[in-house]
């Protein structure tokens, strides 16, 4: 993916760069208009390369278990990647959490440190077989009674490791900041903007921030570092390291995120949660850990955040989603093939920003009322407004290719100059 992006990049540059004698008088009219007009192909490959890449290089998978074949890690990328083009408001709260977390690790290790221990970097190795995935205090508390040696792994070492490096990301987001500006030029220009063009600056803006949280987290990497156990006569017990989940019993995991005064289950917790009933759906064990791999969603860290970490959390998810969803109401006076789809982006856009404002005022004023019937108010409550967000998402995203069936005039204008700035 990395090598395509860089090709593609290269193959731009080399297309927008002007020359001097490819252009000559009989054709400079047709050479001139070229630059002042654009094809509905060049809407669609534009918008969809920029999408594919923000969201595929954005979303920081954990490591695989040593037992998962390539399909099964193809596989839960692909789901990744749906639960990232429905509700990239989620991938931002994952990597959120993930970086509240690593400010709990010890202040010995650097944040790339932190980041590839929480997305289950350390593998512990009993008589030369993998034997259990170490959380963070796990992976400390070992060290100090001495039944592993510490692994002496820099930053440099796990940045080799990592898929990702400055300038792949680098082309990313010089991808994404041209889309940005290109858009700011045909509103100063007055040219009508697409609706599939909206939709795409709304997954722009959200995997940036997705970018910036996890920008020390390693990328794609397949295989954890080994530690060994140093005794020959005994064996370590198990330790599961997950998270509490509104679906999971006590028999199923330990519920590490639970507060330890057998208080309700942490807000954060049960909205990411919530998430957990869709994605098992397509077979991903989204909250649930192996002792070979960490949760899809969720980090092995047992550190619990703290009340102020929790509710910063929520809002951030919810806010997100907020914006996410008012971009696309930038959209709501443009024009549309017909009225019922005028229609229906306005009352899905709108439906998604006042469900979730509505969502989030009921969450914080009446969490401390309904924290002894946490799970089931929850339920209850986030339940039906994850579907309408779903309905409404993909309303949105179908939208986005129906109304490009029929175009004003305007639409196909562009900005000469914007061709002559590398992109993909």
């Amino acid at each position: 993916m990395r090598l395509l992006l860089c090709i593609l990049y290269l193959v731009r540059v080399i297309r927008a760069a002007p020359t001097t004698n490819s252009i000559t008088i009989n054709d400079s009219f047709e050479a001139v208009s070229s630059l002042e007009q654009r094809t509905l192909w060049s809407i669609v490959s534009t918008c969809t390369l920029t999408i594919l890449a923000c969201t595929y290089g954005a979303i920081h998978p954990n490591i695989p278990s040593p037992n998962d074949s390539s399909f099964r890690i193809l596989w839960r990328r692909f789901v990744i990647m749906l639960v990232a083009l429905a509700a990239p408001d989620v991938i931002i709260a994952w990597a959120l959490r993930q970086r509240l977390w690593t400010q709990h690790i010890t202040t010995e290790w650097t944040q790339t440190h932190s980041f590839f221990a929480l997305m289950g970097g350390f593998m512990l190795y009993v008589d030369g077989k993998p034997f259990q995935t170490l959380s963070p205090d796990h992976l400390l508390n070992l060290i100090r009674t001495r039944s592993i040696c510490g692994p002496t792994l820099t930053e440099k070492q796990i940045r080799d490791r990592s898929k990702g490096n400055v300038v792949s990301k680098g082309l990313i987001l010089i991808q994404v900041s041209w889309f940005v500006l290109q858009l700011l030029s045909r509103a100063i220009y007055h040219l009508e903007t697409t609706q599939f063009e909206v939709g795409t600056l709304a997954f722009a803006v959200l995997n940036f921030v997705t970018y910036a949280l996890w920008w020390n987290k390693p990328l794609d990497v397949k295989c954890p570092h080994p530690v060994y156990w140093k005794s020959t006569e005994s064996k370590p017990e198990v330790h599961v390291y997950v998270c509490a989940s509104i679906n999971s019993t006590a028999a199923d995991h330990v519920p590490l995120s639970v507060p330890k005064n057998n208080g309700p289950m942490p807000l954060h917790t049960t909205i990411i949660s919530a998430m957990d009933t869709f994605v098992k759906f397509f077979g991903i064990d989204a909250m649930s850990s192996s002792t070979l791999r960490v949760a899809t969603f969720d980090g092995v860290c047992p550190f619990e955040l703290t009340p102020r970490q929790s509710k910063a959390l929520t809002l951030a998810g919810y806010a997100t989603g907020i914006i996410f969803s008012a971009i696309h109401c930038a959209a709501w006076f443009y024009v549309f093939p017909t009225y019922e789809e005028q229609l229906l982006w306005q009352t899905s856009a709108a439906a998604i920003t006042i469900g979730l404002c509505i969502a989030l005022a009921v969450l914080l004023v009446l969490y401390k009322w309904i924290a002894a019937r946490i799970d089931s108010v929850m339920f209850k409550l986030i339940f039906p407004v994850n579907v309408l967000y779903v309905i409404a998402r993909i309303t949105l995203f179908i939208l986005m290719f129906t109304t490009l069936r029929d175009l004003p005039p305007d639409a196909y204008k562009t900005v000469s100059w914007s061709n002559f700035v590398p992109h993909l």
